[in-house]
């Protein structure tokens, strides 16, 4: 069985057409050329655009629910009625057959169809992956009779347990389908597994911000070794979510505020109070953000950059928030105008590329080397033509004729 459930050479034909269009756009390329690429590389799937995918997969979940209920009206009820079974368990059979029945017609609309990525094909996903966790959750609930988010298995350090197989089950939908958004709750998922395992020892709460630092580090380092993979247009928006999820998470881990309100929020204080190691919270708030600017520009990794801006706002809004000095409003409107400012003379002075950087648009690294896919493709030699009829065959040499022909 293939595990990817699309075709990854419609992820290749497209990504050639995108840099194609790219390159005929800074003149890289002639008409000709860009055209003789797009009929080279043809999308063979149906993707719409923006909106017929919005309405495509609103259309699609309300059908999924329109149908479960329906086949959980249908035969759900009348088992619950004689009361040879609970509701809970009639649930628990309906939530895992939508599931598996829904996987099964999304790969047939994916082979069929050739689906990829829209709206359809997404809607179907989420609604078995649904069934699938709403069916893990009643079987957690039938077996230790208290629902998942109970603090008593929380307390008793169980709940890290009962999420592994959700992980699982996250992680195995990414390898097939490579959705972005599942990708996403996966690690964010397998984080919160981290973070209750950590709280079931005696110095966990002490030990984990350090902890969920280290696990977004290893995380982001892995991610990076996956871009290495040949597989990795196929899952490429997956990595490049996950990274910047694990930039914010290793970010967010430091962070003073953060780190006082959960504080306060695990030990059930009314209120927040100053932290132990404070100094070092003090000093991963103002220098990660630095070091990720610093190393997005080095690197040229607009993901380093764009989260090193960002985490570097929520630095300001922390200091802010235990030092106000200004009114909100004044605040706003010179933080605005100085990022304006500084926008405006970035602009200005990176009109020509400096230090190896430059505010005009530049070519992404390249990892389908495709200047040598086109000059191939362009320059592919004709084929032979088939050879005429030639006479031959026999032999004769000399004044006479050998017999041979």
């Amino acid at each position: 069985m293939n595990p990817k459930a699309y075709n990854p050479e419609w992820i290749f034909n497209q990504e050639v057409r995108r840099r194609a269009r790219r390159w005929l756009k800074t003149n890289l390329l002639t008409e000709a050329q860009a055209t003789s690429i797009v009929q080279a590389y043809p999308l063979d799937f149906y993707q719409p655009n923006f909106f017929i995918k919005v309405g495509l997969f609103l259309f699609t979940w309300f059908g999924c629910f329109m149908a479960g209920g329906l086949f959980l009206l249908m035969f759900g009820s009348g088992l619950a009625d004689t009361r040879v079974v609970t509701f809970e368990s009639v649930l628990l059979v309906d939530s895992l057959l939508m599931g598996a029945v829904t996987i099964v017609a999304l790969d047939a609309f994916i082979r069929n169809s050739r689906l990829y990525h829209s709206g359809s094909d997404n809607a179907l996903l989420y609604f078995a992956l649904g069934s699938f966790l709403t069916a893990l959750g009643l079987f957690y609930g039938h077996i230790l009779g208290l629902p998942i988010f109970d603090d008593v298995l929380i307390g008793r350090g169980l709940f890290w347990l009962l999420l592994v197989p959700v992980v699982a089950l996250l992680f195995a939908a990414v390898v097939r389908y490579a959705d972005a958004l599942v990708a996403a709750v996966c690690y964010g998922t397998a984080l919160l597994v981290v973070a209750t395992f950590a709280l079931q020892f005696a110095l966990g709460k002490v030990v984990l911000p350090f902890v969920l630092m280290l696990v977004s580090g290893a995380a982001y380092v892995v991610l990076q070794q996956l871009k290495l993979r040949p597989d990795y247009l196929y899952y490429r928006t997956c990595i490049r979510l996950t990274s910047a999820l694990a930039l914010v998470t290793g970010y967010l881990g430091g962070n003073y505020l953060v780190v006082r309100e959960a504080n306060a929020a695990l030990n059930n204080l009314p209120a927040s109070v100053q932290v132990a190691f404070a100094p070092l919270f003090y000093f991963f708030t103002a220098a990660i953000p630095v070091a990720y600017v610093v190393l997005g520009l080095r690197k040229h990794n607009r993901i380093l950059l764009h989260v090193g801006l960002l985490t570097f706002a929520f630095s300001l809004y922390t200091v802010r928030h235990y030092r106000s000095v200004l009114p909100l409003e004044a605040a706003l409107t010179l933080g605005g105008a100085a990022l304006v400012v500084l926008a405006a003379v970035c602009l200005r002075y990176l009109r020509q590329p400096k230090h190896g950087l430059t505010a005009a648009p530049i070519q992404e690294n390249d990892p389908l080397n495709l200047e040598a896919l086109v000059t191939v493709q362009l320059n592919k030699p004709a084929a032979p033509a088939e050879p005429a009829f030639a006479f031959g065959g026999g032999h004769a040499g000399g004044g006479g004729a050998t017999g041979n022909y």
